[in-house]
């Protein structure tokens, strides 16, 4: 593991990173309470599509990127507001990850900050799948565009400034495993040094 990459079970650094890089070094988000992140894509080809037989582990590339998708749209949710209530984080993180998350929220809150804006995502694509490991496990890469984010304080009624060496596109990986009830996210490494 890198250093830029750190276990969400661990307090997720690498979340915080994110927030970091999006909310504190950012300024992130633009746009109203309305706007929604776009969905990101599926790469994996339809059941019924002739690679899907070919490829044994589409359907569970499909089902990796709809947990990162899912998990992404939470996240999103809970930025806007600065609190996880009303989202199922939990579905889609750790529980060590959900309750730094929440503490993430509590400094945004108490910053009297919120996210207004979109994430976009760009080739979002499964890298690995692993199902032969004792829990299987699967590496997503995506291109995170964050030029339509802000960071409004709510304290000043203003828009405050994303810093100019803000890298507006950046990649990220994220690696989940495969649980009972499905994939669930258990690293996410931003990497604002690597441009996409």
């Amino acid at each position: 593991m890198t250093a830029r990459q750190t276990r969400l079970r661990l307090g997720v650094m690498a979340l915080c990173g994110a927030v970091g890089l999006l909310l504190g070094l950012t300024g992130c988000g633009g746009g109203s309470d309305d706007a929604r992140p776009r969905t990101l894509p599926s790469r994996a080809p339809s059941a019924a599509s002739a690679s899907a037989s070919a490829d044994p582990d589409a359907a569970e590339e499909a089902a990796v990127l709809a947990s990162y998708s899912s998990m992404w749209a939470e996240q999103m949710k809970a930025y806007r507001k600065a609190s996880a209530e009303g989202t199922r984080l939990e579905r889609y993180v750790t529980a060590d990850a959900l309750g730094q998350f929440r503490n993430d929220l509590d400094r945004m809150k108490a910053a009297g900050t919120v996210v207004r804006g979109d994430l976009a995502h760009d080739d979002t694509t499964v890298t690995a799948v692993d199902m032969d490991a004792q829990t299987p496990t699967a590496t997503v890469q995506d291109c995170m565009d964050i030029s339509k984010w802000q960071t409004y304080s709510t304290k000043k009624n203003q828009v405050l400034p994303m810093p100019s060496a803000q890298p507006r596109r950046y990649m990220a990986t994220a690696t989940a495993e495969k649980w009972e009830d499905g994939w669930i996210i258990t690293e996410f490494a931003p990497d604002g040094s690597q441009s996409c």
